[in-house]
């Protein structure tokens, strides 16, 4: 059965990885297109990737979280039940995707000293400043063959890719640990004490027929998820109905 998924992170580092994988995604997307439309949004969503990584340090904090997971998961070599061939695996592509990333620098710094791409970073965000009429230049990239148009993405892509790796990597081990099970929100609200528990990360499954979405938060003493649906308008409001989901708290 299909189903939707929602995410919540519980801590502002897992909300702005998340926020990092939703930008590489619609990046990946649109630097496949061919229509210069579609690779106007991959260079918005580049410069959105470059805009994120300079206000928050998102490379020092995955490097931290590389560093933390590694030594956690070299703990259990000698655990009985414990795969040495698959952690042996794991730890060695932790190993790889942090080396990367360590030895990069400052991420998408070769972009930073194109001073076309600079340029055009800085028109981007002027409404409408990209526009033939202002930065010609950027319209005749766009009449390019579509091959050259993503030779040049793929060329300007590839120094964030150590990024994507290794936040790819931290994102995985963080769902995997989730303990996913069956819920029902009666009245469409459901409440559980966690008694000082915290978490990283809530995955919330829905049934698309039941045509509601979750309104979650958490600290660590309660998750809440209050389920809604939209009126006429697309404004939320409450269900009163019971709905069942299933619930997964994910913790490192």
């Amino acid at each position: 059965m299909r189903v939707i998924l929602y995410e919540y992170p519980c801590n502002e580092r897992v909300r702005t990885l998340l926020r990092v994988e939703y930008l590489f995604d619609r990046l990946f997307f649109f630097a496949r297109g061919e229509d210069a439309h579609c690779h106007q949004i991959a260079m918005t969503t580049l410069f959105d990737l470059l805009d994120i990584c300079e206000r928050a340090d998102v490379r020092t904090a995955i490097l931290q979280d590389m560093d933390r997971h590694r030594s956690a998961l070299s703990a259990l070599r000698e655990h009985p039940g414990v795969d040495g061939v698959t952690l042996d695996r794991l730890l060695a592509e932790m190993q790889s995707v942090s080396a990367a990333l360590a030895g990069q620098g400052r991420i998408g710094q070769c972009l930073r000293d194109n001073e076309w791409l600079a340029s055009l970073r800085g028109r981007i965000t002027v409404p409408g400043g990209s526009s033939p009429v202002d930065m010609p230049s950027y319209y005749s990239w766009q009449l390019k063959p579509a091959e050259a148009r993503a030779a040049d993405l793929r060329g300007w892509i590839e120094p964030m890719m150590p990024l994507h790796r290794a936040m790819a990597l931290i994102l995985q081990l963080l769902r995997d640990a989730g303990d996913a099970r069956d819920q029902l929100a009666t009245q469409g609200a459901y409440q559980e004490m966690l008694g000082g528990k915290s978490f990283q990360l809530l995955r919330v499954w829905v049934d698309p027929a039941l045509g509601v979405f979750p309104e979650v938060s958490a600290n660590k003493y309660v998750i809440w998820v209050r389920f809604s649906t939209q009126d006429n308008e697309l404004k939320p409001q409450p269900v009163s109905r019971d709905v069942a989901f299933r619930l997964a708290r994910c913790n490192l």
